[in-house]
């Protein structure tokens, strides 16, 4: 049989095992080495907006807006819902957009209470470009993972992720 490979986390449980055995559990296992693996993630993609001057919420925008497809727009309570933002996060986002000539708001001419927000030209160029940028520092970062297991962990991912449901995220309020 191989011998596994160990890693922090197995320390850290093998600690809490010692001092306080039912801590030492497999959920304290998948939350230390998912909170890795996103910390890991999220560096990677600060490192790439960094070089652009953009914030994790303005990327999250301008990619929602831009897969939504052509005109590449969406209803603002629509976009925080399709991206990780709330409606009043998304706000002042938007106006750092708008001010930056990346999105623009139109009016809806069959509601006048409501607006549509489109990416500009200079937004889907933009859109796309650190689109491309992410997913290539992304492979970069998963490049000594055998493709098998990546694949293995994303449908992982996708079972736990079914298996807990469409639980609110505490963080952004209900939606």
């Amino acid at each position: 049989m191989a011998r596994r490979e160990t890693d922090p986390v197995d320390e850290l449980v093998a600690a809490w095992r010692a001092e306080l055995p039912e801590a030492a559990t497999l959920e304290l296992e998948i939350v230390k080495r998912a909170a890795l693996l996103k910390g890991r993630i999220e560096e990677t993609t600060q490192s790439v907006l960094g070089r652009y001057g953009l914030t994790y919420a303005d990327f999250d925008v301008l990619t929602t807006l831009r897969r939504s497809g052509a005109p590449y727009r969406l209803k603002p309570g629509r976009l925080a819902t399709r991206s990780s933002l709330t409606t009043g996060g998304t706000s002042n986002i938007l106006q750092r957009l708008t001010g930056a000539g990346l999105v623009e708001r139109e009016p809806d001419p069959t509601d006048r209470r409501s607006s549509w927000v489109r990416l500009t030209p200079e937004g889907v160029r933009l859109a796309e470009e650190i689109t491309l940028a992410t997913t290539e520092a992304h492979r970069d970062l998963f490049t000594g993972v055998p493709a098998a297991t990546a694949r293995a962990l994303a449908d992982l991912l996708r079972e736990v992720l079914a298996a807990l449901g469409d639980r609110p995220d505490p963080r952004r309020g209900h939606r």
